[in-house]
C-alpha cells in the first residue's frame, strides 16, 4: 500500500511544492494531494519517476520512512537560527527543518551501535543560562564577552589560535553538516528537543575564514538564544539577535587581550594589508578584524572608513589575501562514525541503503559526505577468494 506521508516528507525535504512536483512527474497538483492523503495510489510509471527524483528505491513509498519510524517532534521549525540578513520564508524553514529531522533520525539509527563521550557543549549551554540568570543586570556586551571567553576555554581553543575550531566543536558534541542551502543563507543552527546541537553549513563557501565566522556565529546562537522562536521575530528583533551572534563571533574568534597585543605592532592601522599576519594567526577575515579593532577603539572612525575604502579598491570584498592558501575545514564527525561502523562490520553501505530504502546518492545528499566514501566501502563488501578462503596448503 502506498504511504502518502513518506511522499510528503521527502517532497518537503527537497523543497518542492505539490505543484512543482506535479510538473516534474506529469500529473496534476490534485493528484499529488490525493497520493499524499491516501485517496489514490500512483501508477507504477509515476512511482518510477518519483524514485528517480528523490534518489530512493520504489519500496520507499510503500513503507514508513525514517521520520514515521522515529517521529518528527524532535526538531521544531521555529527554533532554527539562520545566518542570513533576512528572515527566511516559511517554505524554506519547513524544508530545512525537514532536512534536520531526516539527519536526526539517521543519526539515531546508526548511533545505537556506539557510545559517545561527555557532551561538553551541553554543559557549556547550561553554564551560559545560569550565568545570564545570575547576571541579568549586566550590560549585554559584557555578558557576550564573558560567554565568548568561557566558550573558548570549554571547547579547548588556546589563547593564540583558532586552529581546528570545527574539529573541536564536533568533539564538544555539536553535529555539523554541509548542504546546499542557497545563496542567501550562509548557515543555520538549532537545538533538538532532546538537547542535541546541530549546525548546518552552506556548501557554497568562498573561504575558510568566512566559514570560521559562520561557525562562531552559530555557536553564539546555540549558547545565547536557546529556545528563541526565530520565526516569530519581527525584523527589528531578528536583526538584534543576529547582531548579538555577530558580536559573540567577533569576541570569540579574536579574544580581546591577545588581539590588542597583536595590533600593537601594526604601523598604518588603516591599511588592510597590515593585518594579513593577524588573519593568518586567527583565521579570521580582514573585514572582521577591522570591525573588532574599531569596536575596541584600536582604530578610530576615520581609520575604519579608510580601511573599508581600501577593501573595496583592492577587490578584497570578493577575495582577500590568503583566501586561496588557507584550507577550508570540513565536518568529519559523522563520517568517522560511519567509518567505524563499516570497518568493524557493524554496518555496511548496502545494509544502510536497504534499511532506509534509498539510493547511494541519497546518503550523500543527506549527510554531505562525498559519494566516493560510500562507493569505496560498498565496493569492499564484494569479497574475492584467496588461498586462505580455499583452505589450500602447500605440500
Amino acid at each position: 500500500m502506498f504511504v502518502g506521508k513518506s511522499l510528503t516528507n521527502i517532497r518537503v525535504l527537497n523543497d518542492l511544492s505539490r505543484n512543482q512536483l506535479a510538473d516534474k512527474i506529469g500529473v496534476t497538483e490534485q493528484a499529488v494531494w490525493q497520493y499524499e492523503n491516501g485517496y489514490m495510489s500512483p501508477k507504477l510509471e509515476v512511482v518510477n519517476k518519483l524514485k528517480t527524483i528523490f534518489q530512493v528505491k520504489s519500496t520507499y513509498f510503500y513503507n514508513d520512512d525514517l521520520l514515521n519510524e522515529i517521529g518528527m517532534n524532535n526538531i521544531q521549525v521555529e527554533n532554527i537560527a539562520y545566518r542570513s540578513e533576512t528572515i527566511n520564508s516559511l517554505n524554506k524553514s519547513q524544508s530545512e527543518s525537514m532536512h534536520v529531522r531526516f539527519i536526526d533520525a539517521f543519526i539515531k539509527k546508526i548511533e545505537t551501535k556506539i557510545n559517545y563521550p561527555k557532551n561538553s557543549i551541553l554543559e557549556l549551554r547550561k553554564e551560559t543560562i545560569l550565568y545570564l540568570k545570575n547576571n541579568a543586570d549586566l550590560d549585554r556586551s559584557m555578558q557576550i564577552n564573558y560567554i565568548a571567553d568561557l566558550a573558548r576555554e570549554k571547547i579547548g581553543l588556546n589563547n593564540n589560535s583558532n586552529q581546528n575550531f570545527l574539529f573541536l566543536l564536533e568533539k564538544a558534541g555539536v553535529f555539523i553538516f554541509e548542504k546546499e542551502i542557497g545563496h542567501t543563507i550562509d548557515a543555520y543552527s538549532l537545538w533538538s528537543e532532546d538537547e542535541r546541537p546541530y549546525i548546518i553549513l552552506g556548501s557554497i563557501k568562498k573561504s575558510a575564514v568566512r566559514r570560521n565566522f559562520d561557525l562562531a556565529h552559530e555557536l553564539g546562537h546555540l549558547l545565547l538564544h536557546y529556545k528563541v522562536e526565530f520565526t516569530m521575530q519581527d525584523k527589528k528583533s531578528y536583526k538584534n539577535i543576529e547582531d548579538e551572534a555577530n558580536n559573540f563571533a567577533s569576541a570569540f574568534l579574536l579574544p580581546e587581550e591577545q588581539f590588542r597585543k597583536d595590533c600593537r605592532g601594526i604601523g598604518k592601522r588603516s591599511n588592510p594589508d597590515a593585518y594579513v599576519d593577524i588573519k593568518q594567526k586567527w583565521l579570521v577575515s580582514l573585514q572582521a578584524i577591522a570591525i573588532r579593532a574599531f569596536k575596541l577603539n584600536i582604530i578610530d572612525y576615520q581609520q575604519y572608513r579608510y580601511f573599508y575604502m581600501s577593501i573595496n579598491k583592492n577587490g578584497y570584498k570578493v577575495n582577500e589575501p590568503l583566501d586561496k592558501e588557507i584550507p577550508i575545514s570540513r565536518p568529519t564527525k559523522v563520517k568517522s562514525i560511519l567509518q567505524l561502523l563499516f570497518d568493524n562490520g557493524l554496518y555496511t553501505v548496502s545494509e544502510l541503503m536497504d534499511e532506509l530504502k534509498v539510493d547511494q546518492s541519497f546518503l550523500t545528499s543527506l549527510t554531505g559526505i562525498e559519494i566516493e566514501f560510500f562507493e569505496k566501502h560498498r565496493q569492499s563488501e564484494n569479497r574475492t577468494f584467496s588461498v586462505i578462503d580455499l583452505d589450500i596448503k602447500a605440500n
